[in-house]
């Protein structure tokens, strides 16, 4: 008879095994959610169109960031900035950990003085270790 264990084949036997197809079914729809909320979670970055290059170095460990958008403003760790609030930011990383990375992402319409400056102002603060972000392409 279907459904029944052992050697016991009357109508009083149990099913003694746990059923585990709806357990996988639960978890699968979970799944599921969880990888369709997360696409909302990473739409929902800045609009930067990086410069292209065929190399890159790879990526830091633990980078502060500073992104400088089409329009001259200025994020520090996807937070609106000003100048006197990005130095007081970058004073603040650089005496909490000296080794700190900080990775400036600035739009291919940015001009070019103004990345340098900014990398200034990390330099000015103590900042030894930085790189420039690119996007890898031709």
């Amino acid at each position: 008879m279907a459904g029944t264990m052992g050697a016991a084949r009357g109508r009083g036997a149990t099913i003694a095994a746990i059923n585990v197809t709806p357990l996988v079914d639960v978890v699968l729809v979970l799944l599921i959610i969880l990888m369709v909320a997360s696409t909302y979670i990473v739409a929902q970055t800045l609009k930067v169109t990086l410069p292209k290059s065929k190399t890159t170095d790879g990526t830091a460990d633990k980078p502060q960031t500073v992104a400088i958008l089409k329009d001259g403003t200025m994020r520090w760790n996807d937070a609106p900035v000003s100048e006197t609030e990005l130095v007081k930011d970058l004073a603040g990383v650089v005496k909490a950990d000296p080794d700190v990375n900080v990775v400036v992402s600035a739009d291919s319409a940015v001009q070019h003085g103004r990345v340098v400056h900014v990398i200034d102002l990390a330099k000015q603060q103590g900042v030894t270790k930085f790189a420039i972000n690119v996007m890898a392409g031709e």
